[in-house]
């Protein structure tokens, strides 16, 4: 077999998206299973809407999932020469032509093809044929050329996700390879490309279904050896809709900004549209060595917010706290938040990290132990009574002897709420709202001890 090649060839006109993102994934673990070579390709011809931004977001998207290419980034603007060359070459053998229909009369012969209702596509008044004689080329019309394909038989390939497709070639009518400026077309292209880098294996969108039987005809008639092909279904949103930027088609590094870590976005795009069994989370290691084209479903995905926030959770659980604490700080310090006049951010975070299921949230769940806190007046009133301000009282006095230590406030805690005949919740919730700001807190023991002595005193006084 030959050394597996596979490419992942985004159009920088936007961000990487997740359903770009699952392409570059599936590509690059299909070449790592393989001992392959992954290469990046950036397909700029579309100079109108192709971007400097647009290239830098997908290679920071690129970057921040670990999907490391061998070759590349290779950019087909640079490459205009070696098309050009090859388009020369088709026109002396034959297997393109120049063609000088003007747009009016394209526009009138889709008009009529339409009134007939017959499908509208070209009608070769230009194409070379044996026996035909061409008219002149007229001196003021800038031509195209066109791909001369094959009139007869049917193109044909074994998707490794869809099965056998199959095309007509009448169905295909002779594709523009080349602009009248001279500047070549997307499919005339990625065919070259895909020659030149010895392209193996092509993974990509089922958007390109239709794009594939001319691209193999385009091949074939170029001598190249055709690639096998693996077209990933479409990925839906939570609702059943076409995933929108409602529901997760943003910039990969908007999931950076929100909080994800790069380990949960991999392993939950490995699930969308691929299974192992029935295994919902793995290490990059493990895809790789499990990953294969035949267990890719040929039905849509659907995308599962909840189930990425419960993925991402499990993540940060493992993270090692001081690696968590480094990503939280880095939060606060963007946010202008000092965690050097607190606790350690280490122990916080290991506080409230079963509670966070991104680093924003244990970002805010943290914040409090270094800033100021004003309670929601609403929420304060809701928890704090009459009734419990005594035993308010007296903890904030016995806090300035008990021993700093979870185990000794919690005592101190229950011999409050039983000197003053309360519930537990009488004291603990008022505390929680008065010293976080939050109702749902951890052990509030544990949240207490963090804080620190001083800081608590502070915080009460002004509720006694």
């Amino acid at each position: 077999m030959k050394p597996v090649r596979t490419r992942f060839a985004p159009s920088p006109t936007g961000y990487l998206h997740i359903g770009g993102a699952r392409t570059a994934l599936f590509s690059w673990a299909y070449a790592r299973r393989h001992g392959g070579t992954f290469i990046l390709r950036i397909e700029d011809t579309d100079v109108a809407r192709s971007t400097p931004e647009a290239v830098q977001a997908i290679l920071d998207g690129m970057q921040w999932l670990g999907l490391e290419h061998d070759e590349g980034p290779f950019y087909q603007m640079q490459r205009m020469e070696r098309y050009k060359e090859v388009i020369q070459q088709m026109l002396v053998n034959g297997s393109a032509y120049y063609c000088y229909t003007t747009r009016d009369e394209l526009d009138a012969l889709r008009a009529e093809q339409e009134a007939k209702k017959e499908k509208p596509r070209y009608d070769g008044r230009w194409r070379p044929e044996a026996g035909k004689t061409l008219p002149a080329a007229p001196a003021d019309i800038p031509p195209v050329v066109r791909f001369k394909n094959p009139k007869d038989g049917v193109v044909a390939w074994d998707d490794q996700v869809k099965g056998r497709i199959e095309f007509a070639n009448t169905e295909l009518d002779d594709l523009i390879i080349a602009r009248a400026d001279g500047t070549p077309t997307y499919n005339f292209c990625v065919c070259v490309d895909d020659w030149d880098m010895g392209i193996t294996h092509v993974i990509r969108g089922d958007d390109h279904v239709n794009n594939t039987p001319r691209q193999i005809n385009i091949l074939q008639a170029l001598g190249a050896e055709t690639p096998t092909y693996a077209h990933l279904s479409m990925i839906l949103g939570d609702d059943g809709a076409k995933l929108s930027k409602r529901h997760g088609a943003v910039s990969v590094m908007q999931y950076d900004e929100d909080g994800f870590l790069p380990e949960a976005v991999i392993n939950y795009l490995a699930r969308l549209g691929w299974s192992h069994g029935d295994e919902e989370v793995f290490s990059r290691q493990q895809f790789v060595e499990w990953f294969d084209l035949d267990h890719i479903t040929a039905s849509a995905a659907q995308f599962n917010t909840e189930k990425l926030l419960w993925l991402n959770q499990h993540y940060m659980k493992l993270t090692p706290p001081a690696d968590l604490a480094a990503r939280i700080k880095a939060i606060l310090v963007a946010r202008g938040i000092d965690t050097s006049t607190g606790p350690d951010l280490e122990k916080a975070v290991t506080l409230y990290v079963d509670r966070s299921n991104t680093l924003n949230v244990l970002a805010d769940a943290v914040e409090v132990f270094y800033s100021h806190v004003t309670p929601n007046p609403e929420l304060l009133a809701q928890h704090l009574s009459d009734e419990a301000r005594p035993a308010l009282a007296d903890f904030a006095a016995g806090i300035a002897s008990v021993a700093w230590e979870a185990p000794a406030i919690n005592a101190l805690i229950k011999e409050m709420v039983t000197k003053h005949g309360l519930k537990m919740p009488k004291l603990a919730m008022p505390l929680r709202v008065i010293l976080t700001g939050q109702a749902q807190t951890p052990a509030v023991d544990a949240v207490i001890t963090l804080i620190g002595r001083d800081k608590v005193v502070a915080a009460l006084v002004p509720y006694l």
